[in-house]
């Protein structure tokens, strides 16, 4: 039992009822972390470090990298240390961090996704004022109001879940503190926050997603008026990274939030956080990376096993 008035924290569940599946957990969610560690930092130092990266796509997915790398450290040295440990215990502050940023990065990723796949319209559907429409000035303005939308919705969904009162209930059946756990422990009516959460995930995540999908229907007309199978190759392979990621981000994400009165049980749930929080940022980098043929080569030059071409050399 813990006295009220000595802890004002939270105590992570997890799985503690499956002691054994919540190892085998832990130990795929190190393993995936590693990858997400790795794989986003190859491609932030790269596309830093590489003159051939310095366009407006890899601006972009450098930040995506930053951001699935604050993501991942966000939510899983934490929850290691309480599923390694005994005490499973987070503070009222740290919970509340933990939770602002985890909406923040979230609602980021949702925007940012949006965003990647106009830079890909306009490298499709406009190739000779690509240059032109994506500058310097636009591609950071994007991204800033990327980031200042998600602070913004943030403050008004996080503070008011963190605020619920909980009568002494300190159990968050969860690995992390996340807004659908914290509504599970308040002790008063939360039906109104609930569909405010609901509606709120309905917009932050369809508008994007809307955007995204009339994306790439443009960019489906262009590339089948295109006639040379290798052009049509090639329009395809600038996009189908991309698309992968919103395919497997957008799922799960919509399988989780935005299914009144059909959400999945706790224990689903858990898994399904576990994926888009953790498996999915650890899969990014190498979707884009393996399939990519400018990054091998940037990552050959970087340990300086490829000879700079004639082309790059001067007079």
């Amino acid at each position: 039992m813990i006295n009220e008035s000595y802890f004002n924290g939270f105590i992570l569940l997890g799985f503690t009822e499956h002691p054994q599946l919540e190892m085998i957990i832990s130990g795929i969610v190190f393993f995936f972390y590693t990858i997400a560690l790795m794989g986003n930092m190859a491609i932030i130092l790269l596309s830093f470090l590489d003159d051939h990266l310095q366009t407006p796509m890899y601006f972009f997915l450098r930040n995506l990298a930053i951001l699935d790398l604050c993501y991942t450290t966000n939510i899983v040295p934490q929850m290691l240390v309480n599923t390694w440990g005994k005490d499973k215990r987070i503070t009222f502050g740290g919970c509340a961090f933990q939770l602002f940023n985890a909406v923040t990065l979230c609602i980021v990723e949702c925007i940012l996704l949006a965003v990647m796949s106009y830079d890909r319209f306009s490298a499709v559907c406009k190739p000779l004022h690509y240059t032109a429409i994506m500058n310097s000035q636009l591609c950071q303005g994007l991204v800033a109001m990327a980031w200042l939308v998600s602070v913004i919705s943030c403050m008004i969904l996080s503070p008011y879940a963190m605020s619920l009162p909980r009568c002494g209930n300190h159990n968050l059946d969860h690995f992390f503190c996340e807004i659908s756990a914290m509504l599970k422990v308040a002790c008063v009516d939360t039906t109104a926050m609930e569909v405010a959460t609901f509606l709120a995930c309905l917009v932050i995540a369809l508008v994007p997603l809307l955007l995204i999908l009339v994306s790439y229907g443009f960019i489906a007309v262009t590339v089948l008026k295109i006639k040379s199978a290798t052009g049509r190759q090639k329009a395809l392979g600038t996009c189908s990274s991309h698309l992968i990621v919103v395919f497997i981000f957008y799922g799960t994400l919509i399988y989780m939030y935005i299914q009144p009165g059909n959400s999945p049980n706790q224990d689903e749930g858990k898994l399904l956080s576990i994926f888009y929080s953790i498996v999915t940022p650890s899969l990014n980098p190498l979707i884009y990376t393996l399939r990519n043929k400018e990054f091998k080569g940037a990552m050959k030059r970087l340990i300086g096993k490829e000879k700079p071409s004639m082309d790059t050399i001067g007079p």
